[in-house]
């Protein structure tokens, strides 16, 4: 084997490849539970936001991912308005390994995906005659790092269980 056939064979395969194939709005809902009430109330809203996200593999190298944001807006007690948008992406992601495939699905994608579901959130909103919210950026990176650490805390908490019972 020449020095040149033993490089070709350590190389990768494949460069880790990827990129957007469509991003679109998979689901939306408004309501304004008091009607028109709602905006003759002079009122002090809190807002109540949750984030999560979903993987799945369509195909070979093809992912589904989804961000679903909901935000709950009342004040003493009672809803202004509910919105809740899941904004989807069809990614192609190939010639990463398990880990970096994970991060990848965790961090970047939402990270894409993100302000096209505050702008949905935003437009609505408007059309339904109340303020933008202006929902500031999500570091999806520190959470996925979070998610992890705890991951790894429970994990090692569970082995050292079992070693104490013996």
């Amino acid at each position: 084997m020449t020095e040149e056939t033993a490089v070709a064979a350590e190389a990768p395969a494949s460069e880790p490849q990827f990129s957007i194939q469509r991003i679109y709005l998979k689901d939306l809902s408004f309501e304004t539970p008091q009607g028109p009430s709602a905006f003759t109330k002079q009122w002090q809203p809190k807002v109540n936001q949750d984030l999560s996200t979903k993987s799945a593999k369509i195909e070979e190298d093809v992912f589904e991912v989804s961000l679903r944001l909901t935000l709950t807006v009342s004040s003493d007690e009672e809803t202004i308005y509910l919105i809740e948008v899941e904004q989807a992406g069809l990614f192609t992601i190939r010639g990463f390994a398990d880990q970096q495939l994970t991060q990848v699905l965790n961090t970047t994608c939402p990270n894409l995906l993100f302000p096209y579901a505050r702008e949905a959130i935003d437009n609505i909103l408007t059309k339904g005659s109340f303020p933008p919210l202006m929902i500031p950026p999500i570091n999806f990176d520190a959470l996925f790092a979070s998610a992890v650490q705890q991951a790894a805390a429970k994990a090692k908490d569970e082995p050292e269980s079992e070693e104490t019972q013996h």
